[in-house]
């Protein structure tokens, strides 16, 4: 990589060596999903142990972790510029431990879903700081090379978390979990500590002024465009958040596959990642609408076909069309969340970063609620999810309208 690729504010910032650099940021950034999915075949043991009498609730385990995650992305965007993104990387892991360790020691579902909170709250510090931090050192194709390769990574923790979490239960039970989660953020933080510079020097930080976020922040919230980009977000993520909430259930209660759960759970991933790729060669020829407006209507077409499929079977179709249908429909969130995030931060401007942080913790709040209302209807059947997800296509396709109309008002 040339000098030309790559920018330090600093020329005194010593810059790891490239592989070294997107191992520790994978890593770190790997926390999120790991966290989240390697729970998922757990659920029936943790529900045995902690004596949760409405196996519905096991969802909040999810659904907790989202809620800290979205007021972390508020607090830890802002918090970096004016701390520097190694302290408030730092901070954030140092929370997520606490976290880790309420939930590993807890007695009760409420313990727990604290532990989860916490956890949630302190893993969007690497999460959201990574970005920054990342954009602080490289620009232009040389930061493009970078993110490609960390999130390469990054996606396949979904795929292999539910994996990984079995196979540490084969070991242990459901809290040997969080104590290989404890190692890895004492390793990640340990390594990040030991090896990566500062890269926001205290000359160029930006001390925390409420009434100048809070101004900020009023604006963005008045750009309709940019809130129905934000809703649209919540709506698709709300979708994915219902699935991953049910899908231990779904496999292992309704279609009896046992510990295949993770192999399975694993093919319904890969279609996303395909498409990422496939949206990486083509949205600079169609356009980010066009994706967008694809991949939403095969949303709505392939979840109103589940639907129908899942009301002539009562509740429960075919093993087979659930899976081919599902992983054709959720390939489409990876021509989804790129382009409308990129969509909902082009109007901000100067205010990006605040945007960004924004838009993430209200699409996560919005997700939340909807996921949590739509699988309190789950009882060992599809009808709840697919119905729900049919609805939740159909709001975000309305949203996209929305959106274009805005924009055109706007311009008009």
């Amino acid at each position: 990589m040339s000098s030309s690729d790559s920018i330090a504010l600093d020329s005194s910032i010593k810059q790891l060596p490239e592989a070294e650099f997107i191992t520790l940021f994978a890593l770190m950034m790997s926390l999120t999903a790991l966290t989240m999915d390697a729970m998922l075949p757990a659920f029936s043991f943790i529900s045995q142990d902690l004596l949760i009498e409405n196996y519905q609730h096991t969802q909040w385990i999810i659904s907790a972790m989202i809620l800290g995650m979205v007021f972390g992305e508020i607090t830890f965007g802002p918090l970096s510029d004016a701390l520097g993104r190694k302290n408030s990387i730092v901070l954030g892991i140092a929370i997520y431990l606490v976290g880790t360790l309420v939930a590993l020691l807890s007695s009760s579902l409420e313990m727990l879903l604290a532990g989860r909170l916490i956890q949630g709250f302190g893993v969007s510090a690497p999460k959201i700081v990574s970005r920054a931090l990342i954009r602080d050192l490289y620009k232009g194709a040389a930061m493009a090379r970078i993110m490609s390769f960390i999130m390469m990574v990054f996606l396949l923790v979904p795929l292999l978390a539910p994996a990984i979490g079995q196979l540490v239960m084969q070991l242990g039970n459901w809290r040997w979990i969080f104590a290989m989660l404890l190692i890895q953020s004492l390793l990640a933080l340990a390594w990040f500590c030991w090896r990566q510079p500062e890269t926001l020097p205290k000359e160029r930080r930006i001390p925390l002024q409420w009434s100048s976020l809070m101004s900020d922040a009023k604006d963005i919230l008045s750009r309709k465009e940019v809130m129905a980009y934000t809703a649209l977000l919540g709506c698709v993520f709300g979708g994915l958040m219902l699935y991953i909430s049910t899908a231990q259930s779904i496999f292992q209660d309704i279609y009896l596959v046992g510990e295949d759960f993770p192999l399975y759970f694993a093919m319904m991933v890969i279609g996303s990642s395909v498409m990422n790729f496939f949206n990486g060669k083509i949205v600079l020829r169609v356009g980010m609408k066009v994706c967008v407006y694809f991949a939403l209507s095969v949303m709505v077409c392939l979840s109103f076909v589940l639907s129908i499929l899942v009301l002539n079977y009562d509740g429960v179709p075919p093993f087979f069309w659930f899976m081919a249908i599902c992983m054709l429909m959720f390939s489409c969130f990876g021509m989804v969340f790129g382009n409308v995030n990129a969509m909902a931060m082009e109007p901000l401007g100067r205010t990006a970063g605040l945007g960004a942080s924004l838009i993430s913790s209200l699409s996560s709040m919005i997700a939340i609620v909807l996921a949590v209302s739509v699988g309190q209807f789950y009882h060992n059947t599809l009808t709840p999810f697919a119905t729900g997800f049919f609805m939740l296509s159909v709001m975000s396709v309305a949203l996209m309208l929305l959106a274009g109309r805005f924009s055109s008002l706007k311009r008009g």
